[in-house]
């Protein structure tokens, strides 16, 4: 092995094989502290604070859906806006135009979210 190549990923190495110690330290730990017994209360299923009651396979209304597409199309536009406005003087033109594009995309998810009511809070 290279001893360059050493010193640049020995530490990330390193790291990571603490990081996995530690987390193997923390479940033994938990495993040979942790309490164990059973109960009906422990095996019931925990909702909020709230006890269970009907069926676990009941529609779940679209809006659920719609929100977790808003949150996809946020976090999508920060993955990609970030990295471009850290080299937007580099792309000069060329990197105006492909953003303009991309709000464009985006702007149509918007809308079709806004269309089907997903930033709707009301009902």
């Amino acid at each position: 092995m290279n001893s360059n190549y050493l010193d640049y990923y020995g530490p990330l190495l390193l790291m990571f094989i603490l990081c996995a110690g530690l987390a193997g330290v923390l479940v033994l730990a938990s495993a040979i502290i942790g309490k164990h017994k059973r109960s009906r209360e422990k095996d019931e299923p925990y909702e909020c604070g709230m006890r269970a009651t009907g069926d676990a396979r009941q529609p779940i209304s679209v809006q659920f859906y719609m929100v977790g597409l808003l949150f996809i199309l946020f976090d999508i536009e920060a993955i990609f806006l970030y990295p471009w406005a850290l080299i937007y003087g580099d792309l000069k033109v060329f990197g105006f135009v492909e953003m303009l594009l991309y709000i464009i995309i985006l702007l149509a998810g918007y809308i079709f979210l806004w269309k089907k009511g997903a930033l709707d809070w009301t009902h």
